[in-house]
């Protein structure tokens, strides 16, 4: 007896301007403006998308002491950029990301209940942790806790919320003009908690909101950061979107989740995806290795070279060979802000692998990071990134995916008008959507069973 088909979940993500997205294409627009994220955001509903996510970045990244101006240049306050989507959306899952290194529970428990009100039960949390100093700089604490230190309090910062959350159950609210009576309970919102990380006592001020708390989402790929979302996490992002490792992260992660009184569905697994349409299969190959190497420009391949060999490098022609001198292996790093440079722990290792591929393939600088960066997941027509998308997640290489076209605002368009039609024709993605908050459009179920059933998937 075979298994039934598993419905897959899409969502977008609006990148900013970084090493994925191509700001230089005439084609693209402002990263700042609303009408940006407007676009964006409409697009992906028209599609039935799940949510639309924002990244969020502290700090400018710097090289060599400036700001690295071929990728970031600023990013909006993520929960404003929400709040006012919630103003030109319907039905969109609204999720972003919020740092538990460098916020308080109180400020970002009473913002998430907002936005939840705000749009209707549409919010959601990625819970991410800062893992440098040089972020640090920008707080009043300063400074960055060692990964152990920083998810015990991401850990007991995420409980705390939740606490926050729960002190309203949701039937406080009695409003009788009649009476005059507004509250049926005088202590709505008290809460008291003291831990390790966070003493405080008073009162919510945000009355329950209607998914009662925001969908939560994690992103570690350590163990610290598999077990944190196998405990607490409504989704978990994926950097694995291949067959094989996929298949590994979705079985290890799921795995985790019966220890914790948990089922595989309630969990769900999306690794990000990128993507390039054409025609044909041939056609979209080829726009593939011209979008990589807009990606890639010179300059940024010579960048890209500097978080390894940790040098100036800018002498260098990135049509040329790679540098004959060796890493510079030290605590000082030339990179800034960019978590690329903890992938790179024996750089002396990486230089001796990446001369060898360049001599054996004849590679510049340049094509060496064009060939050992990220490539596009999906590559083909329409109809092959259809089947495509189906075939690994009816494989359980995870339970959807999160795109980040190169393109911004308008590079989902192409997607939403000719994949998502040929899904919908496969009975494997919704044709409407079937309920009004994100938990619904996730299948996930109320916090605690508050209101006792599973949200319709």
């Amino acid at each position: 007896m075979s298994k039934p088909l598993k419905q897959i979940h899409l969502a977008a993500h609006f990148p900013g301007v970084n090493n994925t997205t191509v700001w230089s294409d005439p084609a693209a627009g402002s990263h700042i403006e609303f009408s940006s994220f407007t676009h964006f955001a409409k697009t992906a509903e028209r599609a039935r998308f799940d949510f639309l996510f924002l990244a969020e970045g502290l700090r400018l990244r710097e090289q060599g002491g400036k700001i690295y101006d071929l990728d970031v240049v600023g990013r909006p306050d993520t929960f404003t950029i929400l709040a006012a989507l919630a103003a030109v959306t319907e039905h969109l899952g609204l999720a972003g990301t919020i740092n538990s290194t460098f916020n308080e529970p109180y400020e970002v428990a009473r913002q998430f209940a907002s936005l939840d009100h705000l749009s209707g039960g549409r919010a959601a949390w990625n819970v991410v942790t800062s893992w440098d100093a040089f972020t640090g700089e920008n707080f009043r604490r300063g400074g960055f806790l060692p990964q152990d230190e920083r998810y015990s309090r991401a850990k007991e910062f995420l409980a705390t919320t939740n606490e926050l959350f729960d002190s309203w159950h949701g039937d406080e609210i009695l409003a009788d003009q009649a009476t005059g009576t507004f509250l049926s309970d005088a202590k709505a919102g008290s809460f008291v908690h003291k831990g390790p990380q966070f003493d405080i006592h008073g009162q919510f001020n945000v009355p329950r909101s209607p998914q009662g708390r925001p969908v939560i989402f994690q992103a570690g790929d350590s163990d610290e950061g598999r077990e944190f979302a196998a405990s607490s996490a409504d989704a978990i992002f994926s950097r694995y979107a291949t067959l094989d490792a996929g298949q590994a992260f979705y079985t290890d992660v799921k795995s985790r989740l019966a220890k914790y009184g948990r089922g595989p569905e309630d969990l769900l697994i999306l690794p990000a995806a990128s993507f390039v349409l054409g025609d044909t299969d041939e056609e979209a190959e080829e726009l593939a290795h011209q979008v990589r190497r807009q990606q890639v420009s010179g300059a940024t391949a010579l960048k890209h070279l500097e978080f390894v060999w940790n040098r100036d490098l800018s002498s260098y022609d990135p049509e040329g060979p790679l540098p004959d001198i060796d890493p510079l292996v030290s605590e000082e790093h030339i990179s800034r802000g960019r978590a690329q440079v903890r992938m790179y722990r024996d750089p002396l290792a990486i230089a001796r692998e990446w001369r060898e591929l360049a001599e054996a393939n004849k590679w510049s600088i340049r094509d060496l990071v064009i060939n050992t960066g990220n490539r596009q997941t999906f590559v083909g027509s329409p109809a092959t990134v259809a089947r495509t998308i189906n075939d690994f997640v009816q494989a359980d290489v995870s339970d959807g995916f999160i795109l980040v076209p190169h393109i911004t605002p308008g590079g989902l368009d192409t997607f939403a008008d000719t994949v998502v039609p040929l899904l919908q024709e496969q009975g494997v993605y919704r044709t409407e959507y079937e309920g009004t908050t994100l938990r619904d459009h996730l299948g996930l179920a109320l916090p605690d069973g508050k209101r006792g059933e599973r949200a319709a998937s």
